[in-house]
This record gives C-alpha cells, structure tokens and sequence, in this order.
C-alpha cells in the first residue's frame, strides 16, 4: 500500500461489557490496528445490547465501549450506524454530542458521508426499512422519535443515498447499514434492502456494501455486478450455527464465530481481511482497479 492509502478495522454487534468474547475481539483488534496503522474504526450497529442506551449516563456507554476497546490503536475515530437493538433503547442518545464529550473517539449519526479522499463512505440508517420492526403487535418495542413518517423517511434517504453517489468522485465507493442485503447467516437476505437499496448500490458502482446484524463473519460476492457484499457482525455473542445456504454461488466466506474485518485501500488495489477471536486470518480477498477510469 502507497502513501495516499487508507486502512481500517469493521467491527459489528459488540456492545456486552466485555462478555462474550467482547474483550478477547477488542484485544486482537488492538494488536491489527496497530499492525496496519488504522486510520479510523467502522461499527456496523447494534451498538449496546440488549436494548440500546437508557440515556445519555447510561454506565454502559462506557462499561461496553470506552473501558473495552482501550488499545493504543483503536484510539481513532469511530463511525457507528445505529442497529435494530440500539432502536430499542432511547436512540437518540447514541447520536447525542454529550457522549463525544465522555469519549472523544465516538461519532454515531443516522446516515451520513465521510470523506476519506481515497474513499468516500456513506452510512444508511437500514432499520427504518425493515417491515417486521412495525408490526403490531411486536415482542419489542422501538424508540421511533426522529425518523416521522416512515415511507417519507426512508424515499429520502434513498433519494440522498443517490445524489451523493452519483456525485461522488472517489476511487472506493462503500455503504455501510447495519442489516445485511445478502447473507447466508440466522436473518439471511433483507428483502426490503435487496428490492429497496440494492439498484442505488449497483447503479452507482459501489464497491463494497458493509454490515453487521448477523452475528458472523462474511464475503459474499454479488452475481450481478463487482459489489461484494461484507458482513462483520461478530463483536461479541455469535455461534448461532443455523447458516443457510452454504453452497450457495459467491460465497467466499462463512464463519459463525467472532472477530473482525480490516480493509487496506490505496488507488489502485484493495485487500480485505477476515480475522478470528485469536487474531488468525480466515480470509483475503485482494481486488484492482486501473489507475485512470475510462471516460
């Protein structure tokens, strides 16, 4: 990888207090993040479990993030998505500036873009889109402040998904949400995304499409176009051992157990790798671009 590169770690569905092999994950990506020099950590949601935050003093904004992730290399920024189980609490707590006050590294928003010259990231709110999470009656219940009208909510988001792919000059175009559009983990494909999101990410060429939800690890390749889809949603409780699928075509990887993902970039070439709770590689998958796209 070059100067004008950009490596860092994505890591999903961890927020247990250190329990679950949470702090086992957070000590091999400290050893990775070091190793690469990470630039900033991605979290793909279902952020604190089981229900989200209580507020913006819940202890387990700490218990779970700040005392768990306490390398020396994962003291860089981090972006989060907010996940069906961060719905369940009071949401808009984990969006709440008061939480970068206690720690500095936190940034979690509904959707937004980062900018990282190379590399543009887009991060959709995906819970909104979900059917299930509305229906009444409902064994949970979601914290539904901020988003009003749903349809209205989610055809603007899409609308601004859009726009600012098509926008978008970077050599690496990745969308993050916290549910999967393809997987062959415990929740399998999420058909509203797959009718919904799907045509916005291969219209616009995007490369990569990163989520968690599944509490595995994943590299599924798309039929129909260069986007791979990546799922890293094994922060912490994972082993569910109900895959689907196995043989199915472009799957490059299915693993139930926990770890994390990291992505190196540079103008010409990307690598990803999958990592175990020991730090072992389980997969590498490495792509080219040419310098200079055709006109």
């Amino acid at each position: 990888m070059d100067d004008a590169s950009l490596n860092f770690l994505v890591l999903g569905d961890w927020g247990r207090r250190g329990d679950y092999n949470q702090s086992d994950v957070a000590f091999q990506m400290g050893k990775i993040g070091d190793e690469l020099d990470i630039d900033f950590v991605v979290s793909t949601g279902d952020n604190f479990y089981d229900n989200g935050l209580t507020g913006v003093h819940d202890p387990a904004f700490e218990e779970s993030f700040t005392k768990v992730y306490t390398a020396r290399s994962l003291q860089k920024q981090w972006y989060s998505v907010l996940g069906n189980h961060d719905y369940r609490g009071d949401v808009e707590a984990q969006l709440d500036p008061i939480l970068t006050k206690i720690d500095a590294r936190w940034l979690c928003l509904r959707s937004f873009v980062v900018d990282a010259e190379i590399a543009e990231l887009f991060f959709v709110d995906t819970t909104p889109f979900v059917d299930q999470y509305f229906a009444i009656p409902n064994e949970h219940s979601y914290n539904w402040r901020g988003i009003g009208e749903r349809q209205k909510y989610t055809a603007n988001l899409l609308k601004d998904l859009d726009s600012a792919l098509r926008e978008s000059h970077a050599k690496w175009k990745i969308v993050v949400g916290h549910h999967a559009i393809r997987s062959v983990g415990h929740h399998g494909d999420t058909e509203e995304l797959v009718n919904r999101l799907l045509p916005i990410l291969e219209t616009n060429n995007v490369d990569f499409y990163m989520n968690g939800h599944d509490h595995c690890l994943e590299h599924i390749r798309s039929k129909d176009s260069p986007l791979q889809f990546l799922t890293s949603g094994a922060g912490s409780k994972a082993w569910r051992g109900d895959a689907k699928g196995w043989n199915e075509n472009g799957v490059q990887l299915f693993y139930d157990g926990q770890g994390f993902m990291s992505v190196q970039l540079n103008q010409m070439e990307a690598e990803l790798r999958f990592y175990n709770v020991y730090g072992r590689v389980l997969h590498k998958w490495h792509v080219s671009k040419p310098l200079h796209s055709a006109i």
